[in-house]
């Protein structure tokens, strides 16, 4: 008997494109996801986040390149993809007059999974997000995390070799986020699932993710594991906000100067440096906005987060209101331009 070979990348793209006429929002990008893997997919709005998860889950497809799942072709092979795939949306799709054993026996006759499996498949998954004794509740009595737990209940019940989730836990608080994480964690455990996972959460894709692949504009900025992204960044953050003079930008020169100084990041009054020395580099910021009487309302100092590394290659935050954000309201409007 052959033994199975394992595939050692579960998703890989070569210059993926998506035009919606004369606007490009996926740019030529080209990545893949190790086979086993939690991969982050962050972005801001607009940058071509969810246009490219819609083209890798078969809902949209692109202009030009090619997209593999597991192996298989997304255009010329969607229904083995289908196959291999979960995907849990944004917005929650169970219906809340059933009860949430029902909702998961819908799923899986929607998945064609064999009539002698349903039942321990669903036994299987409801023990798993610690539902199984609120089952037979009807889904209008649960919560918004116990809701979102269901959802992905409903994408595992195939055992997909790919669970795409996006935004997995927006609109929830932070102890019920902190669920899903467990959750999604003895999902990856369990059942040696590659995870693609877009958030705009940067505790969560710290947490969670192997690698993170930052996109904006419609193309990849960097892909590498959190913590090495923030070493990247240089060992300290110094935060500045300082009142608006006229000797701004020869500040800016004069700091880009300092021996220590790696990036910096200018947001209106605000500055955000990225250094390797904080403690020798505070004194000569003193100095240079004393030579060129600026004042300095606030200066801080800590180590690089995340939130930085976003900063540092999109130029802007990824804020709360992001989570506003409608997708099939966006892809409505995509599909507006290119026609």
């Amino acid at each position: 008997m052959k033994k199975a070979i394992k595939i050692l990348h579960s998703i890989e793209t070569k210059s993926l494109t998506k035009s919606f006429g004369s606007v490009i929002a996926v740019n030529d990008i080209s990545f893949s996801v190790k086979t086993g893997e939690i991969f982050g997919f962050l972005g801001p709005n607009g940058a071509g986040k969810s246009t490219t998860m819609m083209i890798l889950t078969t809902l949209l497809k692109p202009t030009s390149g090619q997209a593999l799942i597991s192996e298989f072709n997304v255009m010329e092979n969607a229904k083995k993809v289908r196959e291999n795939i979960g995907y849990v949306q944004q917005e929650t799709t169970v219906d809340e007059y059933l009860t949430g054993r029902e909702n998961l026996l819908l799923q899986a006759k929607l998945n064609h999974i064999p009539k002698n499996q349903i039942k321990q498949r669903i036994d299987e998954v409801l023990e798993l997000i610690e539902l199984s004794d609120k089952q037979n509740d009807a889904v209008v009595t649960y919560s918004g995390g116990m809701r979102k737990s269901l959802d992905i209940a409903g994408g595992l019940l195939h055992r997909p070799k790919v669970l795409f989730l996006d935004e997995p836990t927006v609109g929830l608080d932070i102890q019920t986020r902190r669920k899903i994480w467990e959750y999604i964690k003895k999902i990856h455990k369990e059942f040696d699932m590659t995870i693609f996972l877009s958030t705009h959460y940067m505790e969560e894709a710290d947490n969670l993710c192997d690698r993170i692949g930052i996109i904006d504009g419609g193309k990849i900025q960097v892909i590498d594991s959190p913590e090495n992204l923030k070493n990247a960044m240089g060992n300290e953050v110094i935060s500045i906000i300082m009142d608006d003079s006229a000797n701004r930008d020869s500040f800016l020169s004069k700091l880009h100067e300092i021996e220590f100084v790696k990036n910096i990041n200018q947001d209106g009054t605000k500055l955000t440096l990225f250094v390797s020395n904080g403690t020798k580099v505070i004194p000569t910021i003193f100095q240079i906005s004393s030579e060129l009487e600026i004042k300095i309302t606030t200066i801080s100092l800590t180590r690089p987060t995340l939130d930085d590394v976003f900063l540092s290659y999109t130029g802007h935050e990824i804020r709360d209101d992001d989570s506003k954000f409608n997708r099939r309201r966006e892809h409505a409007r995509m599909k507006r331009i290119s026609s």
